[in-house]
């Protein structure tokens, strides 16, 4: 068992706990500061989706700045328990705990987003699994943003208009195409 710290927002500093598993990989604080520092520190009123949930991190760092709410959805019956933990750490009305797998969720839902959260177990080609269903979960001006072992310049008609890598990780923020052209 190890912690991870949130780094920005209401909840700056606290710390989660994440279970040592060869398929859990959290994001690491720097990539998670570098993807607040693009989308601004301040989600007041976004609503968002971690459609991996895994550790929780990414959905909590943004309930922390401000987003209205956060649904994590996660299929794994021992990560969905420790993130279960972990939200109940917050005492927070804005997180919403779905366990259930991703691309049925994704279908599903009826819920749109400003911003989809994607940072799926590697090899399986899930980022390009998820793309021909993200036009049912956007909202006017939706994000995207994806981690995946290797590089994405595109997942559908969203486009990669940030990158970056750190070690074996390549992580991408993406806009749609018809509001960044």
């Amino acid at each position: 068992m190890s912690k991870i710290r949130i780094t920005g927002g209401e909840w700056r500093g606290r710390l989660i706990q994440v279970a040592a598993a060869p398929s859990l990989r959290p994001t690491p604080d720097r990539v998670r500061e570098t993807l607040f520092n693009w989308l601004g520190q301040d989600l007041t009123g976004w609503r968002c989706l971690d459609l991996f949930a895994g550790s929780g991190i990414l959905g909590f760092e943004c309930a922390s700045r401000g987003a209205a709410e956060v649904v994590l959805v996660e299929r794994d019956q021992g990560a969905f328990a420790r993130l279960k933990q972990n939200a109940a750490l917050f005492a927070c009305d804005r997180l919403r705990l779905v366990k259930a797998d991703a691309l049925e969720f994704a279908a599903q839902s009826g819920l749109t987003f400003d911003l989809v959260l994607l940072d799926p177990p590697y090899g399986r080609g899930w980022p390009e699994r998820v793309a021909p269903l993200l036009p049912a979960l956007a909202r006017p001006g939706m994000r995207v943003y994806a981690e995946a072992e290797h590089c994405i310049d595109a997942l559908g008609t969203w486009r990669t208009v940030r990158r970056g890598r750190a070690g074996r990780v390549f992580y991408h923020l993406l806009d749609h195409s018809q509001e960044s052209a």
